[in-house]
């Protein structure tokens, strides 16, 4: 399995100098759905309600830190809300998780679980052995997972030899994952600078990669 070395930018380093990541990457097998993993689902779906709202969380270190990290990259986190904001916006609301795939709906399991973003993406379609996590920039060509074109201007953003990847909001159509990916990459975005929570985030991802899409060649590795 490739490779890849993830550099933090000096740009996102001056902005957000606590920011700790951690990187996943395993060999697996995806499928449709998973009927135990959305039991898992469900039962931290109800979890979540029973212990905040729409305004609660926005408090939470992880998601706090993430909008805190828009506000000094330049972009308005209400507008373009981080993704682990959206999901447990929609899960306290009452609308459940999007139904994907079995990998897509393990990350968003993880990232309801610890509240970070968390990008997932297709390895083999990354470009290149270096992804530079930076912040976007005026015109930046982006295309969002469902979203069309994303202005990602002030953002922060992974970028691959090719382009843009990855953002707290969206990741990018050219890289996603789907029922063809054999080999998985995700980034856990700690703009909190726990690093032990977010290398927990990491180790959870691995433990569900391993039950539910019978993954091998797992690396759990951090960076900042």
């Amino acid at each position: 399995m490739r490779i890849i070395k993830v550099v933090v930018s000096e740009e996102l380093r001056a902005a957000c100098p606590d920011f700790r990541g951690c990187m996943v990457r395993a060999k697996i097998e995806n499928s449709a759905y998973n009927a135990e993993l959305w039991r898992e689902i469900e039962a931290e779906i109800q979890n979540l309600c029973g212990k905040y709202d729409t305004e609660s969380i926005k408090h939470i270190s992880g998601i706090a830190a993430t909008r805190t990290a828009y506000k000094r990259c330049g972009k308005d986190p209400t507008r373009y809300r981080p993704s682990c904001e959206q999901l447990m916006r929609r899960v306290i609301q009452g609308k459940g998780l999007y139904q994907i795939d079995t990998v897509v709906d393990l990350v968003n399991l993880a990232s309801i679980c610890y509240a970070y973003s968390i990008g997932g993406f297709d390895l083999d379609k990354v470009e290149g052995e270096v992804v530079t996590l930076g912040i976007g920039r005026e015109g930046e060509p982006y295309e969002g997972i469902g979203r069309g074109v994303l202005n990602i201007a002030g953002m922060p953003v992974y970028r691959d030899a090719a382009g843009g990847i990855g953002t707290p909001t969206s990741d990018h159509e050219r890289t996603k994952l789907s029922l063809s990916t054999v080999h998985f990459l995700a980034f856990v975005n700690g703009y909190d600078g726990n690093e032990q929570h977010t290398h927990a985030c990491g180790l959870f991802i691995a433990e569900l990669l391993g039950k539910y899409a019978n993954a091998s060649d797992i690396t759990v590795e951090d960076y900042k």
